[in-house]
């Protein structure tokens, strides 16, 4: 078996984070070691159509910024299956941020085909990509959060204005429960307003969350490994619209980002543990970020959530975590695809019926 290793890096998708995959795409494309990899970007367009997107590197020598699903036409597995005889191991980084992709539809797939891939399992990615799934186990685990409602489009019952008032109080901020990078969500300031947000929210899962907002710090840490996960530096995300938003994440231009996040070593300490716990009780492997809310006076730290497929973008939180902590980028692609085969390798002894070692 040869050292190479084939890697297939999959971007673009269905959600309505496609263009935050296709940017993160080429941020992991650039950084890759050419001499280490053979990187195959596969592409996945609106519509769903599979494309390997051969012109990619050669775009990006030229200057540009994004990967493009465009491409020579591919059904899903042949694009990802090695070839036939091939002395090269395949490895698949799932870059597909939001549904169909990082809630663990293509994970699914990944297994049936006996793939290696980076990032969570079927179970990780599906709990973690739904916020309010993800908070109920959060929360029967002991893991402090923030106090929230979740309700199903069609199913809001009349008064349920007056039970956010009463259980939450105003403002909120309603959100998609399945869904990503700020898309959908709306902050809620008077009654009035709710209606039009949940309607936001419904536009783009059927599930919506309505969570009280939050008079704190936003805190972030990076995940990264398997059986035994280690947690990076803590950072801090400055917004500079009135919440952390999509133009904030990804035009470069936004939130400030300060690494290492100027708090006390025992709320680090502590944080770091509480991202560590979500990691585990929330199934992730591999890589994860973990977003908290910090209340100083109140009631410390408080779970945001967990994002399972974190942006790598040149402005993205958890790259820039494992810089601070002593990882660099392309040490970290290294590390991820190693992650992912020796997962591959544990999972695939068990599924013989034999354990390492027999």
């Amino acid at each position: 078996m040869s050292d190479r290793i084939r890697l297939v890096v999959l971007f673009g998708g269905q959600s309505a984070e496609h263009e935050v995959s296709c940017t993160t795409a080429a941020s992991v494309l650039r950084a890759a070691d050419q001499s280490r990899y053979d990187v195959v970007p596969v592409g996945i367009t609106r519509e769903g159509r599979w494309v390997v997107a051969e012109d990619a590197v050669a775009a990006l020598a030229a200057g540009a910024k994004a990967l493009f699903p465009v491409g020579r036409a591919v059904d899903p597995l042949p694009a990802v299956l090695p070839a036939a005889g091939a002395a090269e191991r395949t490895v698949v980084f799932p870059l597909l941020h939001g549904p169909l992709g990082e809630d663990g539809t293509v994970q699914g797939m990944l297994e049936l085909a006996g793939v290696p891939y980076v990032g969570a399992g079927v179970l990780g990615s599906a709990l973690s990509m739904d916020k309010g799934k993800a908070k109920e186990v959060c929360a029967a685990a002991g893991i402090p959060g923030p106090r929230w409602l979740l309700r199903r489009d069609g199913l809001v019952e009349e008064g349920f204005v007056d039970l956010v008032d009463a259980e939450l109080g105003w403002p909120v901020f309603v959100k998609p429960s399945n869904m990503g990078s700020s898309v959908g969500v709306s902050k809620v300031k008077t009654p009035a307003d709710l209606p039009a947000a949940l309607d936001a929210a419904f536009a783009f899962d059927e599930w919506a969350i309505v969570e009280e907002a939050i008079d704190g710090r936003e805190l972030e840490c990076a995940v990264l490994g398997l059986l035994a996960p280690e947690a990076s530096v803590v950072g801090e995300i400055i917004p500079k619209a009135e919440f952390y938003d999509y133009d904030d994440k990804y035009s470069g231009e936004g939130a400030d980002l300060v690494i290492p996040a100027d708090v006390p070593e025992s709320v680090s300490a502590e944080l770091r543990a509480l991202a560590l716990r979500a990691f585990d009780v929330l199934r992730a492997d591999g890589f994860a970020r973990v977003d908290f809310f910090y209340e100083e006076d109140g009631r410390g730290l408080l779970l945001n959530e967990i994002n399972t497929i974190p942006g790598f973008t040149p402005y993205s939180m958890y790259p820039q975590l494992w810089a601070a902590t002593g990882v660099p980028y392309p040490e970290l692609i290294d590390r991820l695809v190693q992650l992912a085969l020796e997962r591959h390798d544990r999972r695939a002894l068990r599924r013989r019926g034999r354990t390492e070692g027999s």
